[in-house]
């Protein structure tokens, strides 16, 4: 494939700060077409060179496209996505994909049917430091995982209740900032655990290679109408016990923290990017102590939506947050809010027999 014709199904803000100008930037991708609301349309549409802009994104799937990016509110993206991979499109589909565990696992059905590329574009599994970690347990350092750790707090608090372009203010859109009505909003999966416990949950799937099977949790609003806390207890398919949490309140202007600590029965894991380090110590006095450069652990977004294309030419062929990681992470979030809706009984995350590989 030469050049990958390629479709936008939303033109927000991330949409346009993140995903677009990095396609645009690349010779083996056309532009054919963007979807989308709002009178900003045809200003993105001009700006990154779209051969088209619609309101429809049937009209834009039906375009002879080979593959779509969907970075719409979050209650849009299972429909979108489907209709793409029902076409035999490859689809990047903004997180979380779902808002429920069905859904997700649905996405990861269709995907494996089609036999098309499936990204959710999680910035932190595709660091340098955290595919260490990754290849260290591939390898067995680990032993089998007992006990895992998953902490993540963010500067969300504008994000989540209050005025958002803070956020927008960390990255270059010349469109409006996050859209209140998706983040603030419990109908259309807003909140804290939608929002980013999404990311911290699907790097912990695609480190450990666990699935949860079970979580009692609890949520705090703070005050907001959307979660701004989340604690929960997990037990995974193995037998593994965790706990999990997170914050919206990090002060505007200091580092993301995302703390991961897995402990098996060779070794321990520790994953720490505010603090920038990773190591794994294991029993036998054998440790990996990685140099990890500053600024390494900061948010950033640019491997996904490059290794998307790259895996649809044949130039890559490693995905480190596909459907099946994606669909873990929707289903654990979709038990947690079940649970602290029931005050924080313990919730089955999943009922169905699917082999953890």
């Amino acid at each position: 494939m030469s050049r990958v014709r390629l479709g936008a199904v939303g033109a927000g803000w991330w949409a346009t700060s993140n995903h677009f100008p990095i396609f645009a930037g690349r010779d083996d991708v056309e532009l054919v077409g963007v979807c989308g609301i709002g009178p900003e349309l045809g200003a993105v549409r001009d700006q990154f060179g779209f051969g088209m802009a619609t309101t429809h994104y049937s009209e834009l799937l039906d375009a002879g496209l080979d593959a779509v990016v969907v970075s719409t509110p979050h209650d849009l993206h299972y429909a979108q996505a489907a209709a793409a991979i029902d076409r035999g499109l490859h689809v990047l589909v903004e997180k979380p994909v779902t808002l429920n565990a069905s859904q997700g696992w649905d996405l990861a059905d269709r995907v494996t049917a089609a036999g098309v590329h499936f990204l959710a574009p999680y910035g932190w599994n595709y660091k340098p430091f955290t595919i260490e970690a990754k290849r260290l347990v591939d390898a067995g350092h680990l032993g089998t995982v007992q006990h895992v750790l998953c902490h993540m707090a963010s500067p969300t608090r504008g994000l989540f209740a209050g005025d958002t372009n803070h956020i927008r203010a960390l990255w270059d859109s010349q469109t409006s900032g996050p859209d209140p009505s998706t983040w603030q909003s419990p109908a259309h999966g807003g909140g804290y655990a939608h929002g980013q416990v999404t990311h911290s949950s699907a790097l912990l799937f695609w480190l450990s290679g666990l699935r949860a099977a079970s979580v009692m949790a609890k949520v705090s609003t703070g005050g907001a109408a959307v979660d701004l806390f989340n604690a929960a207890v997990i037990t995974f398919d193995n037998g593994a016990l965790g706990s999990l949490s997170g914050a919206a309140t990090v002060p505007d202007g200091d580092p993301y923290q995302v703390d991961i600590r897995i402990f098996g029965t060779e070794g321990v894991l520790l994953l720490d990017t505010e603090r920038e380090r990773m190591s794994l110590h294991r029993y036998d006095g054998q440790k990996f102590d990685l140099d990890v450069p500053p600024g390494s652990g900061a948010y950033e977004c640019i491997v996904p939506p490059n290794r998307f294309i790259d895996l649809i030419t044949g130039a890559s062929t490693e995905n480190n947050s596909d459907a099946e990681v994606a669909a873990r992470s929707v289903e654990l979030i979709d038990a947690m809010l079940r649970s602290a809706a029931g005050g924080g009984a313990e919730v089955l995350v999943h009922d169905d027999d699917r082999e953890t590989p």
